[in-house]
């Protein structure tokens, strides 16, 4: 089988720590490029992944031959490296946040169709060891009709504001607390938040939303760079149990610390023992063994699709359903009221 040719525009933390390793590491992949103009980028790239050339612009890399491409920068280039990307044809996966706002998302994904060139969003955050774990307790009805879903993106950063280029933390957070809702529990009708900085001129780095989906389920979402306490993870509640787990999925750890599938094979994603979640029944919990976080696969299933081979694992559509949520959030803590979508 030919290899799919996918190149990173982008080389920071994100594409350095969060793609580069999973693009290098996927079968049927070849990762053919970077573009940076950074001298320091390039000597990381040559050092990470020496043979990985480093390009210009998004037109060398097409020049180059690439198939796809993956947007790694500041959330509020997406839209516009994206567009440039889908103008030449190549297939695209923009990192979240997808855009800044509900209609520059739409405008990009319409654009997208219109030409007919596959995008996507980069959800790796639905491969999550607990979130996977989540839906099968659900499927096997172990928790019968669930009724609350509460989750958290909550750390312990004082010197740090959340960055601006990422639009804050309810789109850097939220993106993925509102898309794993959505994935769980189906559409919203109704948005409260409360969005809280800790100056003037500070950033949402301490986030509240609340989402009625039509499905009946109440999700509770959390994101903070200034809890000293982080709550649990998920904590999901039904009529004849409940979920707790505490702790990130250790995939995000892993590559921080420069590990990556292809050094560990079988063993990425695996949760050690002590972090699986528990199930209760009153006031006693079971121990649940956590399903293999398998951000492994994104990057195999998008060429899979870019071959023709398979549908896009992560429509993009869900973007900007997510993104209208997001916008009423904004709308909900400006005004203080519950907004209908």
């Amino acid at each position: 089988m030919t290899a799919t040719r996918i190149g990173l525009v982008g080389f920071g933390s994100g594409g350095r720590i969060f793609h580069a390793p999973l693009i290098a590491a996927a079968e049927n992949v070849e990762f053919a490029g970077v573009v940076t103009r950074s001298s320091e980028r390039r000597d990381e790239l040559a050092k990470a992944h020496a043979g990985v050339p480093a390009y210009n612009s998004i037109t060398e890399l097409a020049a180059a031959g690439v198939d796809a491409v993956v947007i790694s920068t500041p959330a509020e280039t997406h839209g516009s490296l994206a567009k440039e990307a889908i103008a030449l044809g190549l297939a695209v996966v923009v990192d979240k946040p997808f855009a800044l706002d509900a209609a520059a998302a739409r405008d990009v994904v319409t654009l997208a169709e219109d030409a007919e060139v596959l995008l996507t969003v980069y959800q790796n955050r639905r491969y999550d060891s607990d979130l996977l774990t989540v839906r099968r307790l659900i499927g096997e009805g172990a928790l019968g009709e669930v009724r609350r879903f509460e989750s958290r993106f909550e750390r312990w950063s004082p010197d740090r504001q959340p960055p601006a280029a990422g639009g804050g933390t309810l789109l850097d957070f939220g993106a993925h607390l509102v898309d794993q809702a959505h994935l769980l529990f189906g559409p919203t009708t109704r948005v409260y938040a409360e969005l809280r900085g800790d100056s003037p001129d500070d950033l949402d780095s301490d986030v509240f939303v609340a989402l009625h989906h039509e499905s009946g389920v109440e999700s509770h979402l959390w994101g903070s760079w200034r809890q000293a306490a982080p709550g649990p993870r998920f904590r999901v509640s039904g009529t004849t149990g409940t979920y707790i787990v505490d702790g990130l999925d250790g995939q995000e750890a892993a590559l921080k610390a420069g590990r990556s599938p292809a050094g560990l094979g079988d063993r990425w994603g695996v949760e050690p023992e002590h972090a699986w979640g528990r199930l209760y029944r009153g006031a006693t919990g079971a121990p649940v063994r956590s399903d293999r976080g398998r951000w492994d696969v994104f990057y195999p299933a998008f060429a899979a699709a870019v071959r023709g081979e398979s549908p896009l694992a992560v429509d993009p559509w869900d973007a900007v359903r997510n993104m209208e949520v997001l916008d009423a959030a904004r709308l909900s803590a400006r005004t203080g009221q519950t907004v209908t979508i």
